[in-house]
């Protein structure tokens, strides 16, 4: 078999069904930071990822753009560009880690652990947030005195900064 302009595994797919698994194995891996999927899946998305990241720390307008084409959710986008890259900042690259795990019980197909390899100081946008409201709850002088207030609540996009 001829392998002319295409360097990876093909994963027994045709080009576009192999490039949207690449894209949603991508989105799930932004968003939940830690995947467990075949081995040779794994092996193909990590040098895919690794391009988006390399994207992501240029910071400009056209990159972004490009990780928005790349990515099915934007907010993976938002979540690569805004929040993962500052936990990359002191690499240069091997920004995964794969972890073999044995076999899938079904079919026997090698699986793997695919996730993030972060700064040791990186604190996510979502656990700073955390530790601001555990340090306000700790403020509050009494359960009685204060009330809550049932308002609806505003979320503000990064990019736009267009309310929802």
């Amino acid at each position: 078999m001829h392998r002319h302009a295409y360097s990876g595994t093909k994963l027994s797919r045709a080009a576009a069904p192999r490039r949207a698994l690449l894209r949603g194995l991508l989105d799930s891996l932004i968003l939940y930071e830690r995947i467990e999927t075949t081995h040779s899946k794994a092996k193909a998305l990590a040098p895919y990822f690794e391009r988006q990241v390399t994207r992501a720390k240029q910071q400009t307008l056209a990159s972004y753009r490009a990780i928005l084409a790349e990515t099915i959710n934007p907010v993976a986008a938002q979540k690569l560009n805004f929040d993962l890259v500052n936990g990359f900042s002191s690499r240069s690259g091997g920004y995964t880690r794969i972890i073999k795990t044995g076999n899938r019980l079904g079919d026997g197909a090698p699986m793997a652990i695919i996730e993030l390899v972060l700064d040791e100081n990186y604190k996510s946008n979502d656990q700073l947030d955390d530790q601001k409201n555990k340090d306000s709850k700790d403020k509050t002088p009494d359960k009685k005195t204060t009330k809550k207030s049932k308002k609806a609540k505003v979320v503000t996009t990064k990019i736009t900064g267009s309310k929802k």
